[in-house]
């Protein structure tokens, strides 16, 4: 049986996010989902998932003060090619910087930094808050069966200006583009909730646990 790992490093409330990836696992023969702290059970695990609530500096350093757990999931991702989800934050995280606060290292996993979001129009408040149209920009087998003016919920004050724009999966429009799924070889990130998209969020998180890169 395959295993999912949820990371757990305090840095938002995983209950949701279990229940969904729990439940479409359930529903599509996609193996075991835990949420764990543990490094051991990230260097057992087929896929990780990485969720992130709050500010970029603040993650980081959350994420690297539990001893190897970093390291665990740089290993399994990036030397044995385990299938990656980042959400929000943990999909922020994947960048070279982060520009909210501090300049901030991220992952440098997909070249691109992480900067306020600045609307064209002064309507658009920020934070980015709600539902928003999907545009697809290149087919993905994690966005199978999702379409442009597909809804997914957003909730974030910056995004990711991704540096080859091949690896810009889908964005959406808030008077101005705004990255909404980023990827590469095996690793994926989402700047909205799946947990919190409903039908879309939750076909991409079942596709995503029965994708085999």
């Amino acid at each position: 049986m395959t295993l999912t790992v949820l990371v757990d490093y305090d840095s938002g409330n995983l209950h949701s996010a279990e229940k969904a990836f729990q439940r479409m696992a359930q529903e599509v023969g996609g193996g075991e989902v835990i949420v764990t702290s543990r490094p051991e059970d990230v260097a057992r695990a087929d896929r990780i998932v990485l969720p992130g609530d709050g500010a970029f500096p603040a993650c980081r350093k959350a994420l690297g003060s539990y001893g190897g757990l970093f390291d665990a999931i740089e290993e399994a991702v990036t030397q044995r090619a385990r299938p990656f989800l980042g959400i929000c934050v943990g999909m922020q995280m994947m960048a070279t910087w982060g520009r909210e606060y501090q300049d901030t290292r991220g992952f440098g996993w997909v070249a691109g930094e992480v900067v306020k979001i600045t609307p064209g129009n002064p309507q658009f408040k920020v934070p980015h808050m709600g539902w928003n149209d999907l545009v697809i920009d290149h087919a993905h087998p994690v966005l199978a069966g999702i379409q442009t003016g597909d809804h997914a919920y957003f909730v974030h004050s910056y995004h990711f200006q991704v540096a080859d724009p091949a690896q810009r999966l889908a964005h959406c429009d808030y008077a101005g583009d705004i990255t909404a799924i980023i990827g590469r070889d095996t690793m994926v990130g989402t700047q909205f909730h799946p947990e919190k998209s409903q039908t879309t969020g939750l076909r991409l998180i079942a596709n995503f646990l029965q994708w085999n890169p």
